[in-house]
């Protein structure tokens, strides 16, 4: 059986579940666009091939195999995108929670059951119906769960507002010895720059006391500046709109010392070899039209 054990983002990795790119669908049409990122390459005949999205999926298996991290996929879903493992399930401790997700996205649970097996059945739960949340926006690090959620009266109208309020009170009342932090995030269905999908397209903390940040991708800005004041200014890489459009902020630590990033972000990357990381850089461009990256394509099920 598998012993989940999830309690930051950074502690040495030993099992994860890696999303899949094989057999991820036609194009989808503007009006099937989760999100408006995808929307723009729809529009742009620049929506990303499914060859290069295998490679680039390819690239980040060989970089856990390097590290000695046990790896599991999906079983492959005939045309269904299954890349970001993050949206569907999240641990946090030794739990295994299920994401409410996207309705036409409940399937992608299904292909992940051969691990779920290998979990016991105490262990997994399954939220809520009002409940309303995605991997993305939840970040366990050590005595507190960083939460991104959208509550206002509209969040029905953002197809991009993912987490809600019946969230946070759901893991405040599972963890009651974790401080639940939550933040409003920006929301926008067709304008990709200003849009905050997830917690982890605006916020990452790293090894070493360090953590990226992009200020507008918060509505409130107390709860930006509380973030400021946790890691300290001089800690903290904070990136621009475009830079957080590529998603920047979306890198993934295999341990405290080591970072896996997209080969592209030259201005972090050099910043966190200063600050004394081992970077792996793999090529991950084409999987970032989609409006997620490295976080989004893991599920970690055990670090050390």
């Amino acid at each position: 059986m598998l012993q989940l054990n999830i309690n930051d983002e950074i502690s040495t990795l030993k099992a994860v579940v890696l999303g899949t790119a094989k057999s991820s669908g036609r194009v989808p049409s503007p009006e099937d666009a989760y999100d408006p990122k995808s929307l723009e390459h729809i529009k742009a005949g620049t929506y990303p091939k499914e060859a290069d999205m295998i490679m680039e999926m390819e690239a980040f298996r060989k970089v856990f195999e390097k590290y000695g991290v046990k790896v599991y996929r999906p079983e492959v879903l005939k045309d269904c995108n299954q890349i970001f493992s993050r949206d569907i399930a999240f641990v946090i401790e030794d739990k295994l929670i299920k994401a409410n997700i996207l309705p036409d996205r409940e399937k992608e649970v299904e292909a992940i059951l051969h691990v779920l097996d290998e979990i016991d059945n105490t262990q997994i739960l399954q939220p809520p119906v009002e409940v309303h949340v995605e991997g993305g926006d939840v970040m366990p690090w050590n005595d507190y769960i960083f939460i991104g959620t959208y509550t206002a009266p509209d969040y029905a109208d953002y197809i991009t507002a993912r987490t809600n309020k019946a969230a946070v009170d759901y893991l405040s009342n599972l963890f009651p010895d974790k401080k639940v932090k939550s933040f409003q995030l920006r929301k926008s269905n067709t304008n990709a720059i200003e849009n905050a999908l997830h917690l982890d397209c605006c916020f990452q903390p790293l090894g070493k006391g360090k953590a990226i940040l992009h200020k507008n991708g918060f509505l409130v800005e107390e709860e930006y500046q509380w973030l400021v004041d946790f890691f300290g200014k001089e800690n903290i890489f904070e990136i621009t709109g475009i830079e957080m459009y590529n998603m920047f902020s979306n890198i993934f630590s295999i341990s405290p010392e080591v970072v896996v990033s997209e080969r592209n972000f030259t201005r972090l990357n050099n910043w966190l070899r200063q600050e004394g990381f081992t970077v792996e850089e793999i090529p991950y461009a084409e999987i970032s039209k989609q409006e997620g990256l490295l976080r989004c394509s893991t599920l970690p099920l055990i670090r050390q």
